[in-house]
């Protein structure tokens, strides 16, 4: 099963995704999909395979996308895992849930948070101006219609945050 954790720039995704992780290191059930992004390591974020556009044109990616002027990909292994019985946790673009749906057993994970504390939150990451931030605050990305769609607000702490993403993960059905 290829389990989908999506949400918007800012409502904390790489943060729960951390600590979950770390909470199931144990539990063999679960992968965790390591993404190919033509984006600098150091430029900050989450922990990813940093390529050139060139390097990514030459992989072969289970699931892959643009995004913000950036590649992103989930290698073929991974999705080769979700195909087997393992349960892959993949940080992914709501733009290819549907295309992910047809080709794994899907679960999404939608972390939301309130506009005003998801604001604050891109403008402590330091990566984006003003202007930037309040684009990503106008943009809308709908969930498609008829997926097996799990929500979590993160509006707590980050333990509250991570235990309710382990929950999820670790739900059956």
């Amino acid at each position: 099963m290829l389990i989908a954790v999506v949400g918007a720039s800012g409502v904390g995704k790489d943060t729960l995704l951390d600590r979950s992780r770390v909470a199931l290191q144990d539990d063999q059930r679960f992968r965790w999909a390591r993404r190919v992004i033509t984006r600098p390591a150091e430029a900050g974020g989450e922990d990813h395979d940093a390529v050139t556009e060139a390097e990514f044109l030459l992989r072969r990616f289970a699931l892959s996308w643009s995004a913000h002027g950036l590649r992103y990909g989930i290698t073929e292994a991974d999705g080769a895992a979700a195909l087997v019985g393992h349960r892959v946790v993949a940080n992914l673009s709501r733009a290819i849930l549907a295309e992910a749906a047809t080709r794994f057993p899907l679960r999404v994970v939608n972390i939301t948070l309130p506009d005003s504390l998801r604001a604050a939150r891109l403008a402590a990451r330091g990566r984006e101006d003003v202007a930037d931030i309040a684009a990503r605050l106008s943009r809308v990305a709908p969930l498609p219609p008829g997926l097996n769609i799990i929500e979590i607000v993160n509006d707590g702490s980050a333990a509250e945050g991570a235990a309710r993403l382990v929950a999820a993960l670790t739900a059956e059905g």
